[in-house]
C-alpha cells in the first residue's frame, strides 16, 4: 500500500500496536462515509478561500492589485498553519476527525490569497484552474473504477519516486532562493519550464490514482472509522497540490 502522498504511508491503516486492523462491526471506515468527509473538507476550504479571496487585494489607490497586509498574512500563515496542521494529522491520525477540517479551513485561507493574485496577474486563471483539477479527478476516478489504470507496484514506485524528486528539486530551489539564485525550470515561463510544469502535473494526477487505491484498500481491510477523516485529509492534500500547479503552468502558458 504505498503512495506518494506523504500523509499516507505503508502503515497508515494499520493498528499500530499490533500491525493488524482493530476495528469492528459499524465503527469501520466505508467508502462513501470517505466521500462524504471529502467533501466537507471541500466545502470548508471553499468558505475560507473564499473570503480570503476578497480580502487578499489592495482595492484602492496606486497599490491598487498589490497583495495587501491581510492578503500577505493569509498566504503566509495559511501556508505555515496548513502545514503544521497536517504533520499533526500525520503523526496523530486519531486527532484527524478535528485537524483535518482545520486543515482545510487554514490551506482554504492560503489558496483564496494565492488565487487572488494569480487572477489578478491572469484573468480566467482561477476558473480554468479549478475545472482542470476537478475534471483531473473524476477522469481519474472513472479510469481507476473502470480498470483502465491499475496501482500496480511499478506504478507505484515509479510514482512514489517521481513525487520525491519533485520534492527535493523544490527544497533545493528554496535553499538557493535564500541566496538569491533561481531555478529556470521552476519558475520561468520558457519551453524547459512549462515542460517541467506539465511533468509536475502529470505526476501528481498520478498520486490521485495511488490515494483512491490506498484508501480503497483502507476500506477493505476494515480500517477504523476515524481514518474516513484521515483518508479525506490524504485526498486532499493531493488536490491542493495539484490545483496550485495547474495555477503555475496555466500562468507560464499564458505568459508566453
Amino acid at each position: 500500500m504505498r503512495s506518494g502522498n506523504p500523509a499516507l504511508s505503508e502503515s497508515t491503516f494499520l493498528d499500530l500496536g499490533s500491525g493488524t486492523v482493530s476495528a469492528r462491526g459499524d465503527q469501520v471506515m466505508t467508502l462513501n462515509g470517505t466521500v462524504n468527509k471529502t467533501g466537507l473538507l471541500l466545502l470548508l476550504t471553499v468558505l475560507t478561500a473564499s473570503f480570503s479571496w476578497s480580502q487578499a487585494l489592495v482595492t484602492g489607490g496606486e497599490t491598487a492589485g498589490t497583495l495587501s497586509s491581510a492578503g500577505m498574512g493569509y498566504l503566509i500563515g495559511g501556508a505555515l498553519g496548513g502545514f503544521v496542521l497536517a504533520l499533526i494529522t500525520v503523526f496523530k491520525k486519531t486527532w484527524s476527525p478535528v485537524t483535518a477540517p482545520m486543515y482545510a479551513l487554514v490551506e482554504g485561507l492560503f489558496l483564496g490569497a494565492v488565487s487572488a493574485v494569480f487572477e489578478q496577474r491572469f484573468p480566467g486563471i482561477v476558473f480554468q484552474a479549478v475545472l482542470a483539477t476537478f475534471g483531473t479527478l473524476v477522469a481519474l476516478l472513472v479510469a481507476y473504477r473502470s480498470g483502465l489504470i491499475k496501482a500496480t507496484e511499478n506504478f507505484k514506485l515509479g510514482v512514489v519516486a517521481a513525487t520525491g524528486g519533485i520534492a527535493l528539486l523544490y527544497l533545493a530551489s528554496i535553499v538557493l532562493g535564500l541566496f538569491g539564485i533561481n531555478v529556470p525550470m521552476i519558475h520561468e515561463a520558457s519551453g524547459l519550464g512549462i515542460a517541467f510544469s506539465v511533468f509536475v502535473v502529470i505526476v501528481a494526477a498520478l498520486n490521485l490514482v495511488l490515494d483512491f487505491d490506498f484508501i480503497e484498500s483502507g476500506v477493505e481491510q476494515g480500517a477504523p472509522k476515524f481514518m474516513e477523516w484521515y483518508g479525506a485529509f490524504g485526498l486532499m492534500v493531493t488536490l491542493v497540490w495539484l490545483y496550485v500547479e495547474f495555477l503555475r503552468l496555466l500562468s507560464k502558458i499564458q505568459q508566453r
